[in-house]
């Protein structure tokens, strides 16, 4: 490699110099679209390399063929089901009793990256995430590859952006790039790749950040597809005819898919929840989880891994009703004790799957009600898959051009598109929250999409106030205080009491307006003091400081290093913050139109 760039012209040498790669970012869009395209490239090969590792295990652990999947599989041996994932579960466990030493601090995701930490990830923990999610997928685990792919893709995109130095709306374009070659790649679909990214992980669409996102979304493709061929296509099979009738059922359908996303993601909610009140330690819930999933694999081997070869049998099949109720209900339950019980994984494979299973048991009903109706089980497949995965992942286009690019049929997106705007609309309107804002919404973090945010939360108190401040003792006497502080020197003076703490904001004019005390009956600072309980904090951010100000009406407050010392560290006024505050916006739409 270092003979290769040692032949390189002197021209060529000096531009990648990362200083020179990052002025050319800066000031050229063809710099962010080419870093893109590497970016899309390490996606595609991520995707690849993780989707090999896990079928590779699958042969390994489960003794399958290698043109079989393991949801599909048959002749499974009984014990190996069984202890499969127990097995996977003891080695999670020891990755977290070895992260629990060396790697305390948490994890950040994509989406959390891009909301608050300007799309800082850490490539470490990133990898991290990826052997977890490979370790639950591939020892059986009901969980999907997908958020290991989204992770492992952003996480090299962050790291390349880090490299860079690159600005923070580069960053988190880079990160949406990432995420959007990830799940290009691992369905074979780069419109559905490139609006997860708009949607999920960058929060808006712009013109600066559609080529580079699209580029990558694109090079993901081509580079899974040159290395694993087929293997990600889902077929779809034959399907009818769609007329207009058929939209009412549709509807319908995604009002029902609206239900069963919110039934998903409180059972894992609850999972979690009845793990973390037992007295369990969380390095051995999944390998309890593992003997609850092992034994539904038991009896169903379809709520195994992710679910690939299940969905291909439940579209191609024809199955009873008893028999798709009770692969919903098992592959549910599987899903939610997977991660309830610690397994790393997502569920967007298994909201498709699930999808798939309620959409064609809608549609042995439908005829009786929608009389008109002329679906096949299969478009309500389509349409469930869709109207399913929305309700828990978000992204209403994400989940319509997955549709439009499975079937490539414009009728049926168009169906698919009433079912998902339907059902996305019931699940914010009643529950408002898609699986990953709800877990953060759990942790605390009111986080609703991946728009920035954290800029607001990096905007404090403490960086915007003045530390000069201007102070005074409770016991000055007014005469004194008047000598000290003439009139026109300062507007306001922080008064402290006897042990050093906070006791209120003196207005010069205030004293200055009074009339003049009697010396037989001095009065105290303390009768013209303001704001005694209204102070600030230096962690609070902007936002938090504004609507204090707005309840005060103050025009200028006293900061103290905490509630309970109530040391004053300096002071901030209304006026600035909000100048300071218009400021960083204008500087956010200019960075998101690309003015700057």
């Amino acid at each position: 490699m270092l003979t290769y760039l040692k032949s390189l012209p002197p021209r060529a040498r000096h531009l990648l110099r990362p200083a020179e790669l990052r002025l050319l970012v800066r000031r050229s869009e063809v710099g962010l679209i080419a870093i893109a395209a590497l970016v899309g490239v390490l996606a595609g090969l991520g995707v690849a390399a993780m989707s090999w590792i896990s079928s590779a295990l699958h042969q390994l652990v489960f003794g399958i063929a290698a043109d079989e999947r393991l949801s599909s599989a048959s002749g499974l041996n009984p014990l190996i089901v069984l202890g499969a994932p127990v097995g996977g579960g003891i080695l999670l466990g020891l990755l977290l009793l070895w992260m629990r030493k060396w790697r305390k601090k948490p994890m950040v995701d994509p989406i959390e990256a891009n909301a608050l930490h300007g799309g800082r990830l850490s490539l470490t923990d990133s990898i991290i995430v990826a052997v977890q999610n490979l370790i639950s997928n591939g020892f059986g685990a009901s969980v999907g590859l997908e958020a290991g792919y989204t992770q492992l893709a952003s996480g090299l995109a962050s790291k390349i952006g880090l490299l860079l130095q690159l600005r923070r709306a580069d960053m988190r374009i880079l990160v949406g790039c990432g995420a959007a070659g990830a799940i290009a790649a691992a369905f074979n679909a780069p419109l559905t790749g490139a609006f997860y990214a708009f949607e999920l992980i960058i929060g808006t669409y712009t013109i600066l950040s559609l080529a580079p996102v699209v580029v990558s979304a694109l090079l993901a493709t081509f580079t899974a597809r040159l290395l694993v061929g087929d293997a990600f296509l889902i077929d779809i099979g034959s399907f009818g005819a769609v007329m207009p009738a058929d939209y009412l059922p549709a509807i319908v359908l995604g009002i029902v898919c609206a239900g069963a996303g919110i039934l998903l993601m409180q059972g894992v909610t609850y999972v979690e929840e009845l793990a973390r009140r037992s007295s369990i330690s969380p390095i051995i819930r999944p390998a309890i989880g593992g003997v609850a999933v092992g034994l539904l694999g038991l009896v169903d081997n379809q709520v195994l891994s992710a679910g690939h070869g299940a969905l291909h049998v439940s579209l191609d099949a024809s199955m009873t009703i008893s028999a798709l109720l009770a692969v919903l209900l098992m592959k549910s339950l599987a899903s939610a004790i997977s991660i309830g019980a610690g397994f790393r994984g997502g569920l967007f494979f298994a909201s498709l799957f699930l999808g798939a299973l309620l959409g064609k048991l809608f549609a042995y009903g439908a005829p009786y009600v929608f009389a008109h109706a002329t679906l096949t089980p299969v478009i309500y497949a389509v349409v469930g898959m869709s109207a399913l995965s929305v309700s828990v992942i978000g992204g209403p286009l994400t989940m319509t051009f997955l549709a439009l690019e499975l079937t490539g049929d414009f009728p049926i997106t168009a169906l698919a598109l009433a079912a998902v705007i339907t059902s996305s609309v019931v699940v914010r309107t009643t529950f408002g929250y898609s699986f990953a804002t709800w877990r953060f919404h759990l942790r605390g973090e009111g986080i609703r999409s991946a728009h920035d945010v954290g800029w607001i939360r990096n905007l404090t108190v403490g960086r915007l106030m003045r530390p000069d401040v201007r102070t005074a003792s409770v016991t000055m006497p007014l005469e004194e205080f008047r000598k000290e502080f003439r009139l026109g020197a300062t507007q306001r003076v922080v008064l402290i009491d006897e042990a050093g703490k906070y006791a209120g904001l003196i207005l010069l004019p205030d004293i200055y307006a009074a009339p003049r005390e009697d010396v037989d009956q001095p009065q105290s600072l303390l009768a013209y003091a303001r704001y005694q309980t209204d102070v600030l904090l230096p962690t609070m951010n902007a936002k938090q400081a504004a609507a204090i100000f707005d309840r005060t009406e103050a025009e200028a407050l006293a900061v103290v290093n905490n509630q309970s010392e109530r040391k004053v560290v300096g002071q901030l006024s209304e006026s600035h913050l909000l100048r300071r505050y218009s400021e960083e916006l204008d500087r956010r739409r200019r960075e998101v139109s690309g003015e700057i």
